[in-house]
C-alpha cells in the first residue's frame, strides 16, 4: 500500500506539465505510528523552479489563477511565522511561481480554452505556523493538500466541502484540534485522509466508513469511544486507529464489506472483547496489529484464512490458549508476536518459525518450559475466562471459500 501511494503521487505530478518553485513533493504514505513525524511525503524531492507556463492562459484559467492569487494571499496573511521563507516567493499574480505551488492543465478544458491552473499544494516539513482560510476552496481544480509537519492549528474550514477535485488531503503532524472534520466527509473525490499527529478528539463519526476512501489515518490523535459498528462498509486498504482512546470491541463487522484492507492497525487504544471472525474474510491483508489493548478469549479459527499476512502483532493484550499450527502456518508471515498475553502453549510448526526466518516473540505468557515467561502465580486464572467469544463450530475443516457464508448462517440463524 505504501509503494501504490507514493507511486500515485510521483505519477500525478509528472503526467502533467507543472510550473512550480519546487518545495517538499511526495505522497508518500507510512504506516507511522511511532515517529511524531509520520505523515505522507516529504521524502521525495522533485521540481526545480520551470519557468515555462504550461499552456497560454485562456479567459477561464486568467479567472482560476486570479481566484488562485486571492485564496493563496489569504492564506499568506494567516500564516504567522515562516522560519524556512518559502512564502518569500508568494508575491505577485504569478502563482504558479510561488513555492510549494503546483500548476498544470486542467483536463476537462483541453480542446477549449485552456490553461494553467493550481492542480497541488505540497508545503511538507515547511514548519509553518498558521490557520486555514476559507479562501482556499476557491482552488477548485487542486487534487492534492499537502501539509505534513508543520505547525497549522484550529480546525477545517467548512468551505473545503466545495473543493470537488480534491483527492489527498495530508494534515498530518499538525496541531489540529477539536472534534473529528466531518467536513472532509462532504469533499466528494477524496480518497486519502490523514489526519495522523494532531489533537483532534472525541468519537468519529459512523458516515466515515460510508465513504471511497482508500486511506484512512487517525493514529497518534486523541479519538476515544467506541468504533463504529459500520467498518466493515469501508472500501480503503489501508485503516490507521492507533495511539489513541477508542473502547468497546472491534466491530464484529470487520469483514463483511470490502475484501480490499491491507493493512489495518488497532494498536494502543482500550479495546476489548474478542478479535471478531470476520478477520479471516481478509485474505489480502498484510498488516494487522491488535497489540497493547485488553483483548481476550482464543483466536478465531479464520486467521488461517489470512494466506498474505505478514506481520501480526497480537501483543500485550490479554489472549489465551494455545497457539495453534493454522496460525503458524500462514505461509507468507514474516513477524508473529504474541508476548504478554496468557497462551498456554504452542504447536510445533510455531516451534519452527525460526527455520523459516519469521521473527516470533512468545516472551511474557504461560507456557512451560519456556523462557521469559510469566510468574506462575499470574497464570493460575486466565483473564476473560468466562468469555464466550462467538466461533465456527468445528463440525469440519474450516475451507476459506466458503468461509463469508459461513459467518453469515452464524449471524443469522
Amino acid at each position: 500500500m505504501e509503494k501504490i501511494w507514493v507511486l500515485l503521487g510521483f505519477f500525478f505530478l509528472h503526467i502533467i506539465p507543472i510550473r512550480a518553485s519546487a518545495f517538499g513533493v511526495g505522497a508518500g504514505i507510512g504506516v507511522g505510528i511511532g515517529n511524531a513525524g509520520g505523515g505522507g511525503g516529504g521524502g521525495v524531492w522533485i521540481g526545480g523552479g520551470i519557468n515555462t507556463n504550461p499552456n497560454p492562459a485562456g479567459p477561464s484559467s486568467v479567472s482560476k489563477l486570479g481566484n488562485a492569487y486571492t485564496a493563496l494571499q489569504a492564506w499568506k496573511s494567516a500564516i504567522t511565522d515562516d522560519p524556512l521563507r518559502v512564502l518569500d516567493t508568494w508575491v505577485g499574480t504569478d502563482v504558479c511561481a510561488y513555492r510549494g505551488v503546483f500548476c498544470g492543465v486542467n483536463g476537462d478544458e483541453i480542446g477549449a480554452q485552456s490553461g494553467a491552473v493550481v492542480v497541488g499544494i505540497d508545503l511538507n516539513h515547511a514548519n509553518l505556523q498558521g490557520v486555514l482560510v476559507k479562501e482556499l476552496s476557491l482552488l477548485t481544480d487542486m487534487t492534492l493538500l499537502h501539509l505534513n509537519s508543520n505547525r497549522f492549528s484550529g480546525t477545517i474550514p467548512n468551505s473545503f466541502k466545495v473543493l470537488s477535485s480534491l483527492e489527498e488531503l495530508d494534515l498530518s503532524n499538525n496541531i489540529f484540534s477539536g472534534s473529528f472534520p466531518t467536513v472532509t466527509l462532504y469533499i466528494p473525490n477524496l480518497v486519502y485522509l490523514d489526519l495522523r499527529f494532531n489533537y483532534f478528539s472525541g468519537a468519529i463519526p459512523d458516515d466515515l466508513f460510508n465513504k471511497r476512501l482508500d486511506a484512512i489515518f487517525l493514529n497518534n490523535n486523541q479519538f476515544e469511544g467506541q468504533i463504529p459498528q459500520n467498518l466493515g462498509n469501508s472500501p480503503a486498504s489501508v485503516i490507521n486507529f492507533a495511539n489513541n482512546k477508542f473502547s468497546g470491541s472491534i466491530p464484529i463487522s470487520m469483514g463483511f464489506g470490502s475484501s480490499k484492507l491491507k493493512e489495518i492497525l488497532f494498536l494502543n487504544n482500550q479495546l476489548s472483547g474478542c478479535i471478531p471472525e470476520g478477520v479471516g474474510l481478509f485474505t489480502d491483508m498484510q498488516v494487522l496489529d491488535v497489540s497493547y489493548n485488553t483483548l481476550t478469549g482464543h483466536l478465531p479459527d479464520t486467521i488461517s484464512c489470512m494466506e498474505q499476512v505478514e506481520v501480526l502483532d497480537l501483543g500485550h493484550n490479554k489472549l489465551s490458549g494455545v497457539l495453534e499450527d493454522l496460525v503458524c502456518s500462514l505461509k507468507s508471515l514474516m513477524n508473529l508476536t504474541v508476548s504478554y498475553n496468557f497462551f498456554s502453549g504452542f504447536s510445533q510448526e510455531c516451534a519452527g518459525l525460526s527455520l523459516r526466518n519469521v521473527g516470533f516473540d512468545f516472551s511474557g505468557n504461560c507456557i512451560p518450559g519456556r523462557g521469559m515467561q510469566r510468574p506462575q502465580p499470574e497464570c493460575t486464572a486466565t483473564p476473560g475466562g468466562g468469555l464466550s467469544c462467538l466461533r465456527i463450530p468445528p463440525v469440519q475443516p474450516l475451507v476459506c471459500g466458503t468461509l463469508g457464508e459461513l459467518l453469515g448462517n452464524n449471524e443469522n440463524p
